[in-house]
């Protein structure tokens, strides 16, 4: 259970939120950053995490910022995963988004908060996967600005005392054909079987999951023989599996072989709704 006295911080800048969370580090106040709070409620109240100190980042700007260039889409990472889906700038993202919990949880769940989250299905990371967004990540040193391929592997690679600001996207990525599905064994909402999405660019398809194994990804290898058009669909589709990178995940959700076959199903609708046979 979370503790009664928690201190409570919200810093209006970036340069504030790292110095301040150094400091309670130093202090052994346990700081952790903070945005929409559901994940750290949740996993508090299971004794999973003992914050001494929260970090609220929804006062600073560029964490709460939503813009678009014409080459740039720039995601603050404190905005909430409604806000994002009502604005619909990028319309994969809220097709994916749309499915993850109710829409009064995702009033409070956040961009950032989702793909930093504890919780392994962190579905809001895929259409960026698929997108191929860069993070900016606040450290001591400044801000700096990764590919997502360097930052996200099977869970956002940040530092002690680092937080993820904004999300920039290529333009000409949010309006490129697209599929997201969530599958689910039973009820309209909660966890997934499976969620999938995928994305057209150049001719080739990119596709990203969530809640096959235990963390959200993208495989190359996958990409590769899925997109292999010299071979069935039912060969490629046997072939990408052997390139699944980790366990197929075997829970009160459902079994691994359901999930692969849920999986196959998904893959083949996928491949025949976007090459159009």
């Amino acid at each position: 259970m979370l503790a009664a006295e928690i201190g409570y911080y919200k810093p209006s800048s970036i340069k504030e939120a790292v110095e301040l969370f150094d400091k309670l580090q130093q202090e052994n106040r346990k700081p952790m950053y903070y945005s929409g709070g559901t994940e750290i409620i949740t996993l508090g109240r299971l004794n999973l995490i003992e914050p001494k100190s929260i970090i609220d980042i929804k006062g600073i700007p560029e964490c709460m910022s939503i813009q678009e260039t014409t080459d740039v889409f720039v995601t603050g990472s404190a905005i909430s995963l409604t806000v994002l889906e009502d604005r619909n700038p990028f319309p994969l993202f809220t097709s994916v988004s749309s499915e993850i919990a109710d829409r009064t949880a995702r009033n409070k769940i956040t961009v950032g908060g989702n793909i930093c989250g504890m919780i392994f299905y962190r579905e809001a990371v895929l259409p960026f996967l698929l997108a191929e967004s860069q993070f900016a990540i606040a450290s001591k040193n400044g801000v700096r600005v990764e590919p997502i391929q360097s930052i996200f592997n099977k869970e956002i690679q940040l530092k002690e005392g680092e937080f993820l600001v904004q999300i920039l996207t290529d333009t000409s990525t949010l309006s490129l054909p697209f599929i997201a599905v969530k599958k689910r064994q039973q009820w309209e909402t909660g966890y997934p079987l499976i969620t999938a999405a995928t994305l057209k660019i150049n001719g080739e398809l990119r596709f990203a999951f969530s809640g096959l194994c235990p963390f959200p990804f993208r495989s190359l290898e996958m990409e590769k023989e899925l997109n292999n058009q010299g071979i069935s669909y039912e060969n490629r589709i046997e072939n990408a599996l052997h390139h699944i990178p980790g366990p197929v995940l075997n829970d009160v959700e459902g079994s691994n072989d359901y999930r692969l076959f849920v999986l196959k199903n998904t893959l083949m609708d996928f491949l025949r709704w976007m090459e159009g046979k």
